[in-house]
């Protein structure tokens, strides 16, 4: 009896995670899209940073919503959700070539006022300020970066392995490729190549589903958090990797980057 009771409260307990995560979820891609809705009309190729805040945001989804703008547009980013009426508590991510926390510790410095407190490394940063003081720390945190840091940490440079022939992307590849140990310093190969995009549909709202053409070949493809549609043809970065539905497995390309 006891052991179906512990059946019964650990399937409860799966159901119950499962929908926090679901709700977490459903949550983040509110916010992204209210982001990404804010940034439509911004002339970012002429800023360095972006700063957001929305008065319904979650205090504690800001630092994902962070992350993806910070990979969508490549500019450092801090998320502010409200933390009482009279403070915000913000989360901010970064880009390689620009130290979030000695930033922030330039505008402390410039002026002292802004900031209640700060804290984080070089590439993720948490602080909280005043709610009368957003707009002066958002100019603050945009010229302390331009002061800082090289403009040309802001241009988006992928570097790739070349085109691939539609007779190397197979399995054979995939799997020889993960026989190797990969990281920091030594990322796995990554691929070029011009496709002729034949369906594109969106996955869950926040994911790009694609089936791509070369040279009469046709591959299955996923762009992971792009919503935007792709052009007829488009010149793809991408990793192969192997999907697996049902025993069956298949090479299907993660797509990163669009030239």
């Amino acid at each position: 009896v006891d052991g179906l009771r512990d059946r019964h409260l650990d399937v409860e307990l799966a159901r119950q995670l499962d929908e926090l995560n679901r709700e977490r979820r459903a949550i983040e891609a509110d916010m992204q899209f209210d982001a990404v809705a804010e940034l439509a009309d911004t002339a970012l190729d002429a800023q360095r940073t972006i700063t957001l805040f929305n008065e319904g945001w979650h205090q504690g989804v800001v630092g994902l919503v962070a992350s993806r703008i910070k990979e969508r547009y490549h500019r450092p980013t801090i998320a502010f959700a409200r933390a009482d009426e009279a403070t915000l508590r913000g989360s901010g991510r970064s880009i390689e070539g620009v130290h979030l926390r000695d930033t922030l510790d330039l505008v402390t410095k410039a002026a002292p006022q802004l900031i209640e407190r700060f804290g984080g490394h070089a590439m993720a940063a948490g602080l909280t300020v005043r709610a009368e003081h957003y707009e002066g720390f958002a100019q603050a945190f945009e010229a302390a970066t331009r002061a800082s840091a090289d403009a040309a940490h802001f241009a988006r440079t992928v570097a790739t392995d070349g085109p691939l022939a539609p007779t190397e992307i197979g399995l054979a590849l995939v799997e020889a490729t993960e026989r190797q140990i990969w990281g920091q310093g030594f990322p796995a190969p990554l691929y070029a190549n011009e496709f002729i995009v034949v369906e594109q549909r969106l996955v869950k709202d926040q994911h790009l589903r694609l089936t791509l053409e070369l040279a009469g070949k046709r591959y299955a493809a996923i762009w992971f958090r792009r919503t935007e549609s792709l052009p007829s043809r488009a010149l793809l970065a991408y990793r192969p990797a192997v999907d697996e539905y049902q025993g069956e497995r298949r090479v299907q390309l993660v797509i990163e980057q669009m030239g």
